[in-house]
């Protein structure tokens, strides 16, 4: 096959491939009506959700010359036939590792030189192999707005190890080749860096087509069996078209064509979980129902309407806890204050009020809310069983149960204080049952 018939092929078969891709694009915006997966897949569920293991084919042209131009030893190059095959592993949605092992041809001559020579060389065709490991980055898609990505763009790079054997003819004619010493073959060994570009099309989840161009580098200059005075290594570039299958179960999606906007999106908006929204919204709802049921007060009186057992009393009323007047005779009234404010007991390691405590609180609140200004320190204290560390925060607690009551009654908050001083300043003799039961309470300080 002369180089004018090889180009037309490739130029025929790589058209025939972009179009295959392009018409299985086409067929596939159906997807975007459909979940990007078989709707087991979640955001973040792990690799072993996904299909990750593929293996490729690929065929193309070789060439001496690559894009990015540089030096060729040869006035002429040949486009000679190339061939690999690769075993990837999709660690995410747009980056995998590829082993890849390639074979092929690379050729030139000096037919454009005077006398078709230089430098003592008219040709050269070298038979090679090469292993290489990759990274390959999904770096782009046009597709972005469908559910499932349908092709994709891509970019790599590795390294890897070469064997070539370099076959010449020299400007007399004669022919050689690299040679061991008991007349074999001699491979040359070498470090070969590929560099790549390619768009890949999805035909279905698990089949894909590739069209790529590699430039691979390598760390010698004697692939075209010249090895000029200045120092050049030799490259080559490799244009190719091949499909990859994905293996794996058909119920499990492939990792590469994951689009994880549209599946975050899924996730979000599933049908289950909007309905538990649904139901914790009327929850919430509910909640917020009964608190300002329970923080209406009609009368204005402090206590709300659910625990007020004299509704509608006058603007201006002291009343007790319990929302109902309280009358104070006038005789009486500074021996009630002083009653008022008389200590609360409490029942042993408790800070319960006792419901016989009632009708002081009710007085120290209704005492508090008729004179405005006044403030009051609340000293709770323990008798002396258990820790001193112990008795502190119990000690507290009964304070902060008296401040609660006080507060629930319709009393500033910020006008009550608590302190809780343990077991200290004792009230009566520890040592005796009636003593300890006297020393568990709460003091008034009125300021």
């Amino acid at each position: 096959m002369n180089y004018s018939t090889l180009k037309k092929t490739a130029a025929l078969s790589v058209a025939s491939l972009l179009a295959a891709g392009i018409v299985s694009a086409q067929t596939m915006s159906t997807d975007s009506t459909k979940s990007m997966s078989t709707g087991t897949a979640k955001v973040f569920g792990g690799r072993g959700q996904y299909n990750t293991w593929s293996f490729g084919l690929n065929a193309g042209a070789v060439s001496p010359v690559v894009a990015i131009g540089g030096v060729h030893d040869y006035t002429d190059y040949v486009v000679s036939l190339g061939y690999g095959a690769s075993l990837k592993w999709q660690l995410a949605h747009s980056f995998a590792l590829q082993l890849d092992a390639n074979g092929g041809k690379v050729a030139g001559n000096n037919n454009s030189a005077i006398g078709g020579t230089r430098d003592g060389f008219r040709s050269y065709d070298t038979r090679f192999w090469q292993g290489t490991l990759s990274g390959k980055v999904n770096v782009a898609t046009i597709d972005f707005l469908r559910r499932k990505n349908s092709v994709n763009f891509f970019v790599n790079a590795g390294a890897g190890m070469i064997w070539y054997n370099p076959h010449y003819i020299t400007q007399n004619n004669t022919e050689g080749r690299y040679l061991n010493t008991d007349g074999s073959k001699h491979y040359v060994k070498s470090l070969v860096i590929p560099v790549g570009a390619g768009v890949k099309f999805r035909l279905s989840d698990a089949l894909g087509l590739n069209l790529g161009y590699t430039v691979n580098f390598t760390d010698d200059d004697n692939l075209d069996a010249l090895k000029r005075a200045y120092p050049t290594k030799d490259k080559y570039s490799y244009g190719y078209g091949g499909l990859e299958y994905t293996f794996g179960s058909s119920s499990k999606p492939n990792l590469e064509w994951v689009n994880p906007v549209a599946m975050m999106y899924d996730e979000l908006y599933d049908a289950a979980l909007r309905q538990e929204v649904e139901a914790l919204k009327g929850r919430v709802t509910n909640v917020e129902n009964a608190v300002n049921d329970l923080k209406k007060d009609s009368d204005g009186d402090g206590v709300s309407d659910q625990f007020d057992k004299c509704p509608n009393t006058p603007a201006g009323t002291v009343v007790d806890g319990a929302g109902c007047p309280i009358k104070f005779p006038a005789a009486d009234s500074v021996a009630t204050t002083a009653a008022a404010y008389s200590n609360i007991q409490f029942d042993f390691d408790s800070s319960v009020l006792r419901t016989s405590s009632y009708s002081v609180l009710d007085a120290v609140s209704a005492d508090l809310r008729a004179t405005s200004g006044k403030t009051v320190t609340l000293t709770g204290y323990a008798s002396s069983e258990g820790t001193a560390a112990h008795n502190i925060r119990l000690s507290k607690d009964r304070a902060n149960s008296v401040k609660t009551y006080l507060v629930n009654s319709g009393v500033e908050a910020k006008r009550v204080k608590v302190k809780g001083a343990g077991e200290t300043n004792p009230i009566a003799d520890n040592s005796t049952e009636e003593g300890r039961v006297m020393n568990r309470r709460v003091e008034f300080a009125q300021m």
